[in-house]
């Protein structure tokens, strides 16, 4: 297997009747709930929003299709509700059925007997602005690192990609040191490794302003100094430097990854850490605490959806490192091509029709034989036929 992915898997269903979720987050901010304040939608209520397609696979269905559709061998590892629906829940159904539909191994999956498969309401508002989104992990609270080992010795992936740091009650427990002996387990067995978190606040930009911690974000204290590969946005950078390192004075890209690397980094093996920015992002690759900023060569197209964009960015990433592993470990692997792999798939994933997320996804031999070229692009139709 190249690449396993675990924990995270959860049904996006978009919808203007989704008005409560601006109630409760505001337009465009997310908040994890509690499976009891589920909004009390029927099974059959639910079936009918995925008929009406509606729904797409969040979480890993944001990056196992886009990896299996790039000819890579990949597993999904989750927790899904059981349900009157072949054995699973509405939700877990059609999660399942498109990751499968896409080539995805889901010899992995695990089913809980009293949890839904994890949801997400996203308000879907009619001047096309990005509505409020809940979370419900659900199921999702009930990974059991223990109950995946087995599946990680058995499938023997190049890549083992934690979901979503923050989102798990069980994978979240002890303050995250559950999660970084996990990583250190699946480490010595001879998988590369990768975490990320997800926006753990509806209101970054209130509380990066004001320097507020996150609490959630320390989860990542014991984790950061145990992973090969951390990617994240610039407004959790900001939250995430705030809360593990209180009084900084360097609010920028630069001084957070030099941060990070110099505090998590020089284990003796070689790390990645990267923050992604609109248009590339900036990477501090192997134990050179020089920090690069890699352009994006495939900005074109209109934006379809942003939801998303960066689990596809880190599925190139993870896809082009999970091509060239020893490369990587030895401190030789190209990192600018290994970004611009990121970029690319983004761009195809966020200008593709909300029908259709995976349909524009190459191989990974054309994704790297564009990057390594250097041809340039003015229409995603030019992108899309150089890659064709």
């Amino acid at each position: 297997m190249d690449v396993l992915l675990l924990n995270t898997a959860a049904l996006d269903i978009r919808s203007a009747d989704f008005g409560f979720a601006d109630a409760l987050v505001g337009a465009g901010g997310l908040a994890k709930c509690e499976t009891k304040d589920m909004p009390p939608y029927t099974q059959e209520e639910m079936a009918e929003y995925i008929r009406q397609g509606r729904a797409v696979a969040g979480g890993s269905g944001n990056t196992a299709p886009l990896l299996a559709r790039a000819g890579l061998k990949v597993a999904v590892g989750a927790t899904f509700g059981g349900g009157a629906y072949s054995g699973l829940d509405a939700q877990g159904r059609a999660f399942y059925d498109i990751l499968a539909k896409n080539g995805v191994d889901l010899s992995a999956a695990k089913i809980d007997p009293t949890l839904p498969t994890g949801t997400t309401f996203i308000h879907e508002c009619p001047s096309g602005e990005r509505g409020g989104m809940v979370y419900f992990p659900n199921a999702n609270n009930a990974f059991d690192f223990e109950a995946y080992k087995a599946d990680v010795l058995r499938l023997a992936p190049k890549v083992v990609y934690y979901m979503y740091s923050g989102l798990s009650e069980r994978g979240d427990a002890n303050g995250g040191r559950d999660l970084a002996a996990f990583v250190r387990w699946c480490r010595d067995n001879g998988a590369l490794t990768i975490v990320d978190s997800h926006t753990l606040t509806g209101n970054p930009h209130e509380l990066i302003a004001a320097g507020t911690p996150v609490e959630a974000y320390r989860l990542l204290e014991p984790i950061l100094g145990e992973v090969d590969i951390f990617f994240t946005s610039v407004d959790e950078a900001r939250m995430i430097r705030n809360t593990i390192d209180p009084g900084h004075s360097d609010d920028t890209i630069t001084g957070f990854l030099e941060f990070v690397a110099s505090r998590f980094g020089g284990q003796g093996r070689t790390q990645l850490f990267g923050v992604t920015v609109k248009n590339g992002a900036h990477v501090v690759y192997s134990q050179n605490p020089e920090v690069r900023f890699v352009a994006s060569r495939f900005m074109v197209g209109k934006v379809v959806d942003l939801v998303g964009a960066g689990d596809s960015f880190r599925a190139g990433v993870v896809g082009y490192i999970a091509r060239h592993a020893e490369a990587f470990r030895d401190g030789s692997l190209a990192i600018e091509d290994a970004v611009q792999s990121g970029n690319l798939m983004a761009t195809l994933y966020v200008t593709a029709p909300l029908s259709d997320r995976y349909g524009a996804i190459p191989s990974m031999e054309s994704v790297e034989r564009v990057v390594k070229s250097p041809q340039r692009f003015d229409s995603i139709e030019a992108l899309r036929a150089a890659l064709s």
